[in-house]
């Protein structure tokens, strides 16, 4: 069993952290709160500061919300770099930008560690269940090193290719999660407009071709009104920001990425950025002036 700190204690990192102690794994976190101290009763050691939970561990696994925040986490005052041993290896499974990856993994490779990207998809509930989608990017050596610990908490875990692959795949992940959000929610508002009952309507597409998980869960989130970050509308337009940088940089239209966030901004604007993304639903029957409930 390894030696992991792990920072990040937030909706995805907390069940992360708990399966990873229960698979026997002896954790070191820090910046525990009311909502995480349970992981201390199940076996994890509390810390001050990153550089604290990084001294001794072999893997050192982040799951903050944005590239800054990595940033900070890593080279910040008391951050990784600062007591990150020769050898060890760096997980970082944020979701941020492709090209900072690549930056950050030089200065840590400079520290004699090695570094990988490895951002997940799946959601609280994938966190919960350990059934995530982890993209990983990174060498062969290091992905092999870390992939024990990885199957802790995810289902589908491939590699992808070289350091900053993992973010890409994500960012590619995110257009389709996002646009899949926004056509199911085009698609109910339709529906509910014209007399359908949602629920029949949902049980219906989801025997057809546009069946999806998407619309199984998400579809149902919208029908019962149940918002509760899941994930959050700010984070995912942050996801497709990224997504946008990248394509403005390697000269690629996206249009329809780019028409989502828009619907995110007005969300953001009409106070739901930390509703669940589902809540795009809600916000079209705004924009639409249709009251979704």
């Amino acid at each position: 069993m390894a030696k992991i700190g792990f920072i990040g204690l937030g909706t995805m990192g907390c069940p992360m952290a708990e399966r990873l102690i229960k698979a026997g794994h002896e954790l070191r976190i820090t910046r525990v709160k009311d909502a995480s101290r349970y992981l201390v009763d199940l076996g994890a050691t509390a810390c001050e500061t990153p550089a604290e939970v990084t001294q001794g561990s072999e893997i050192v696994i982040l799951i903050v919300p944005d590239t800054p925040d990595v940033d900070s986490v890593l080279f910040g005052d008391r951050g990784v770099a600062s007591t990150l041993g020769s050898g060890a290896i760096l997980v970082d499974m944020s979701s941020i930008s492709p090209l900072a990856t690549k930056e950050f993994a030089s200065k840590i490779n400079a520290l004699g560690a090695q570094y990988v990207d490895a951002p997940v998809s799946g959601g609280e509930t994938g966190a919960r269940e350990g059934t995530l989608s982890i993209m990983v990017g990174g060498t062969r050596d290091a992905v092999a090193s870390v992939r024990p610990v990885l199957e802790a908490m995810g289902k589908n875990i491939t590699h992808v290719g070289d350091i900053g692959a993992g973010q890409t795949v994500k960012v590619a992940n995110q257009i389709v999660v996002g646009l899949t959000i926004q056509a199911v929610s085009e698609a109910f508002l339709l529906a509910k407009k014209a007399g359908v009952d949602l629920q029949v309507a949902r049980d219906a597409m989801l025997g057809g071709f546009a069946q999806s998980r998407i619309l199984e869960l998400h579809g149902q989130r919208m029908i019962d009104e149940t918002f509760d970050p899941g994930f959050k509308i700010a984070l995912h337009r942050k996801d497709l920001n990224i997504a946008l940088t990248n394509a403005g940089q390697l000269n690629v239209a996206l249009p329809n990425t780019a028409g989502v966030v828009q619907i995110m901004n007005a969300a953001i604007a009409q106070g739901e950025g930390q509703s669940d993304h589902s809540a795009l639903f809600r916000v079209l029957g705004a924009i639409s002036g249709s009251d979704s409930e």
